[in-house]
């Protein structure tokens, strides 16, 4: 079951297209604050499906406003956790220019190793000892792969990108991304080895779509 989950992963990771190691790893990066206000998100509720993933696959759905807009900072530091030589999640959603945690609750030394899946620019690679944690913010966008040199079985994924309005959808395809401000966006879905968009005009009232 584990093998299939890791090869479901692998093939969202692939849509979004051996990695090499940079010469020293960067330092910790912190998130800035917003050069301007950020925006009331409003209370709109978007409902929809996409089509039912294999088995073991995750879909991801992200909504993009089709102009500029600033949103307010994430108010929790997702993390990705060690333990038991496993990565988990498996897949870890994220905000671009906001502040992720790289956690190791093993035993045993590991270290992390992040590369962006469509460009193979590295993100970092850090050694993280046991009860430590390494601080990172993601600057671009996208699928990212992540593992551990020292246990080369280990693997997971991180999806970054500058919206809040991004969630992974149920089992059966279905998605519920609450909390949206009014307006026109794009609606991307993603899940082994497919891309769907179409556009979306999200009203106060809430709105429910399908993505196929």
């Amino acid at each position: 079951m584990a093998t299939r989950r890791r090869l479901a992963l692998l093939a969202t990771l692939a849509l979004a297209a051996g990695c090499s190691k940079p010469p020293a790893p960067p330092p910790v990066q912190e998130a800035g604050a917003a050069a301007t206000p950020a925006v009331s998100t409003g209370n709109a509720t978007v409902v929809g499906h996409g089509p039912r993933p294999n088995p073991g696959a995750q879909i991801v759905v992200v909504l993009e406003p089709t102009t500029s807009r600033s949103f307010p900072p994430q108010t929790d530091v997702p993390v990705m956790d060690q333990v038991s030589l496993t990565f988990g999640p498996e897949l870890l959603l994220v905000r671009t220019g906001q502040p992720v945690e790289f956690r190791n609750s093993d035993d045993t030394l590991h270290n992390v190793h992040v590369t962006h899946e469509e460009t193979r620019e590295p993100a970092f690679n850090v050694a993280i000892p046991t009860g430590n944690a390494y601080r990172y913010t993601f600057g671009k966008d996208g699928f990212y792969r992540v593992g551990c040199d020292i246990h080369p079985a280990m693997g997971a994924a991180v999806f970054s990108v500058a919206t809040p309005y991004v969630t992974l959808a149920e089992p059966d395809g279905r998605f519920t991304i609450a909390d949206v401000a009014p307006g026109a966006y794009t609606a991307t879905l993603y899940t082994a080895g497919k891309k769907l968009q179409r556009a979306v005009e999200v009203t106060s009232g809430g709105v429910e779509i399908t993505i196929e």
